[in-house]
């Protein structure tokens, strides 16, 4: 036995002998009891950095812990592969979009792999594949059927380098998360969802979430963004109009 641990021989081993026997597929077993870990899916950009290492190995550690109390624990994984990022940045590769991607997501698994976090593989997924989006676009039919969807104009954040909207999280300090380009406001037609006819109901479930950080909840409400006021009107002098005013301050 060498005196010394060899990690790089240790882990090989270990990795193997799970790959080998499939050690973290999950199959049903209505005796014990369930438990799913889902860390956000990664952007196939090419490479994890420790950002990725940080968030990933937090979530494995739940779900080893998980596993140990006995329970059937799922923790999948996949990639957030659809959208303009990953087609911009095939462009500036010189390269087809598809081609850069899955070549992205196959030396990302690879990576994943080498740090030894216990993802069933079997369940893996992209967002780009057909059999996966088929059911976004399924689901946004149906909102549309129902009148849950509607198009109109909105002032977004623009980010002129990737070329696509930006939530507010998504701006820091007037700059675009991923390219850093400062960005731009717009009106641009964009699809909305009808949550405001659900307010009431989403804010007295979040107050029902156990153990949710109190900054999370928060977040959350405001997102969800109820205000209580008055809609007043206005009389437009030499027009037959009345101008309607919202405020929360009357």
């Amino acid at each position: 036995m060498d005196e010394h641990y060899q990690p790089g021989q240790v882990e090989a081993e270990a990795q193997q002998y799970w790959e080998t026997h499939d050690s973290f597929r999950v199959v049903e077993d209505p005796a014990r009891e369930k438990f799913y870990c889902l860390s956000m899916f990664p952007y196939p950009s090419g490479r994890l950095h420790m950002g990725h290492v940080r968030n990933y190995t937090l979530g494995d550690v739940i779900a080893r812990y998980q596993r140990m109390q006995g329970r059937n624990v799922l923790q999948p994984m996949g990639w957030d592969a659809f959208g303009l990022p990953a087609e911009n940045a095939a462009m500036q590769n010189r390269v087809p979009p598809a081609a850069w991607t899955y070549e992205n997501i196959d030396y990302m698994r690879e990576q994943l792999k080498r740090l030894g976090f216990g993802y069933d593989w079997s369940r893996e997924l992209a967002t780009c594949r057909p059999e996966y989006y088929r059911w976004e676009q399924w689901l946004f039919t149906r909102l549309y059927e129902k009148g849950l969807v509607y198009k109109k104009m909105a002032t977004v954040n623009w980010d002129p380098v990737d070329q696509t909207v930006l939530a507010n999280e998504q701006v820091i300090d007037g700059r675009g998360w991923r390219s850093g380009a400062p960005v731009e406001r717009r009106d641009i037609p964009q699809w909305f969802m009808r949550i405001t006819d659900y307010a009431e109901e989403l804010l007295a479930e979040i107050d029902r979430l156990e153990g949710w950080p109190e900054a999370v909840r928060t977040m959350q409400r405001n997102w969800i963004g109820r205000s209580e006021g008055l809609e007043l009107e206005f009389d437009i002098a030499g027009s037959n109009e009345r101008l309607s005013v919202y405020t929360t301050r009357p």
